[in-house]
């Protein structure tokens, strides 16, 4: 007994930091929630073979989330992108949106905006009810000179023109956690998830600085004030709300959605309720990557009033959260009904409830 009982001890002082996940001890009641009390639009998702996928199986999974429509975001464009449109037109035209991508490919070459723009206009007409912007842009595109592209480079501007004459959204993910940036020790929040995916570390000129992408996305919204621009992962400012409702105060164009930021949400309940009352208009149901294990999660989180509960993954959040127990009306905006005002032609049929 004594040889095993120092066995034991010996593999608890051997364990890693990686290793370490405690199990609570707080008994408090618990309200896990399988499926979403209304039906919802998840407007960030990303299937890359749509126009060859069985859609049966994905579709399936929505319908036990109680998830109306699909927004796939990689829905590429030209022959790939009407392979897709295809696709879902014969099986489920009403439950999946594709929305086009840009190659910002030749980039400086003549009239490289206006083809493209009328690219993305040939794309729209083929089916496409939106465009989906990549965090590579800024990040890792350059033009035909080897120079980075900023993202609020002027020889874009025909394409966010096009989008505000077509009257679509415009989706875009610009940078990654300011966490990426700062340096990593034992003062970083991302420290684990840099140190087991150490690709994912930045900094001022890898290629740039935080906040000059930022800064770079921000200065186009306001040149382009009648395109509707949707800010993926709530723009890096879901850990400080306060700010983000100064932004959202200056660009009346700019929408904010959820996905891959809900254990920010989850951890300051209160101020993130009244951010969701305030701008109740403006912020939509997102997931990013689609695993419908954990779903759930992010139903918790806006619906019920549960205390410090998981995170699904520990290296991106160690910290429990909290339930932000929205109101009905706030929820069935979130849901679907801001969605819905941006996204032309859905049936309106599936979000009766």
């Amino acid at each position: 007994m004594a040889f095993l009982l120092m066995s034991i001890s010996v593999c608890a002082q051997e364990m890693s930091f990686e290793e370490y996940n405690p199990k609570s001890t707080l008994v408090v009641e618990e309200h896990p929630v399988e499926r979403a009390k209304y039906p919802f639009i998840d407007i960030h998702s990303h299937h890359f073979n749509m126009d060859t996928q069985d859609l049966s199986e994905l579709v399936q999974s929505m319908d036990k989330m109680n998830m109306a429509v699909l927004v796939n975001l990689s829905g590429g464009s030209g022959d790939k992108l009407k392979g897709m449109l295809q696709n879902v037109a014969n099986n489920y035209p009403n439950r999946i949106v594709i929305f086009a991508n840009v190659n910002f490919d030749g980039v400086g070459e003549p009239d490289w905006g206006t083809k493209a723009a009328k690219q993305l206009e040939i794309d729209i007409q083929n089916g496409a009810k939106g465009l989906k912007i990549y965090k590579s842009l800024g990040l890792r595109n350059n033009d035909i000179n080897g120079n980075r592209i900023a993202v609020d480079d002027p020889r874009l501007d025909p394409i966010w023109k096009k989008c505000a004459e077509l009257n679509i959204p415009v989706l875009i993910h610009s940078a990654d956690p300011k966490s990426f940036w700062d340096p990593m020790d034992g003062s970083n929040e991302r420290w684990l998830e840099l140190k087991t995916r150490p690709r994912r570390k930045r900094s001022a000129t890898d290629p740039a600085s935080w906040e000059q992408i930022i800064q770079e996305q921000h200065n186009m919204f306001k040149r382009h004030p009648k395109t509707q621009f949707i800010n993926a992962h709530m723009g890096w400012y879901a850990n400080d709300l306060n700010t983000l409702g100064k932004l959202m105060d200056e660009m009346p164009n700019m929408y904010v959605g959820i996905g891959a930021i809900i254990a920010e949400l989850g951890r300051q309940p209160k101020t993130a309720n009244a951010f969701f009352i305030k701008y109740q208009d403006r912020i939509l149901f997102g997931k990013d990557s689609y695993k419908p294990e954990e779903f759930p999660t992010y139903f918790r989180v806006l619906e019920t009033a549960d205390e410090y509960f998981p995170y699904y993954k520990k290296y991106h959040a160690f910290w429990s959260m909290y339930g932000l127990d929205l109101p009905d009306e706030v929820l069935q905006k979130v849901y679907f009904k801001n969605a819905f005002s941006l996204l032309k032609g859905l049936d309106k049929s599936l979000f009766e409830f």
